[in-house]
């Protein structure tokens, strides 16, 4: 199969056709081989317009979602991203080719592990890996930029909008299991505001400010 094209494709047909417009974005989506994240039997799906599986009962986003998601934290060059929910590292890869630094937490070590080494093979050297709960964020990191969480929570976790610098945004899915709303929250003098970018559905979210493991 030719990735190269399929990747041509996903990016033009699902991503700038859609209305994304952030060059930065663009580029890393052109760039990024999203077929290296998923199982090898699954490669040939790699580019198509829907989620895939990645096991322990998690999922590689649809591409649309991510790039939606990645253009809804208004990246810049210099900027310090926090990623709850290193997953695949599908998105860990896209954020660091935008950001400066990217500080991501997972909290199934067979993921961090398996995401950890596809993208030091690919050549990422400005990631930080975590094992822990996304909840709480990374307090000892804190404060960034930006913070983008790939797993739906009942409610924002306080920990992550504390986490976040003056000016910072905050990209989310918020609701139950059958309607989610993705949400980008912005900090400005203390203040938090909220705006809603349209209806969505991720995988759980768990952890002490999030789903808890025995409801799941």
């Amino acid at each position: 199969m030719d990735y190269t094209f399929a990747r041509q494709k996903m990016v033009e047909e699902q991503i700038i056709r859609r209305g994304i417009k952030d060059p930065n974005v663009i580029r890393a989506f052109f760039k990024v081989p999203r077929h290296l994240f998923v199982e090898e039997a699954l490669q040939a799906q790699a580019y198509s317009d829907y989620p895939l599986p990645i096991g322990e009962k998690q999922t590689i986003s649809q591409p649309y979602i991510v790039a939606l998601m990645t253009e809804a934290l208004l990246l810049k060059q210099d900027d310090k991203v926090l990623e709850i929910g290193t997953g695949s590292g599908y998105q860990t890869a896209i954020l660091a080719e935008i950001a400066r630094y990217v500080y991501t937490v997972e909290r199934i070590k067979s993921l961090s592990l398996r995401a950890r080494k596809i993208l030091e093979q690919l050549g990422y050297y400005n990631i930080f890996y975590k094992i822990d709960d996304g909840t709480l964020g990374w307090k000892e990191e804190a404060p960034f930029d930006a913070i983008i969480v790939t797993a739906g929570a009942p409610k924002i976790p306080d920990a992550l909008k504390q986490q976040l610098k003056e000016d910072g945004r905050l990209v989310i899915p918020v609701g139950d299991d059958f309607s989610q709303d993705l949400l980008r929250i912005i900090r400005k003098k203390g203040k938090f505001f909220k705006e809603n970018l349209g209806g969505c559905r991720f995988v759980r979210l768990i952890g002490k400010q999030g789903w808890k493991e025995e409801s799941f």
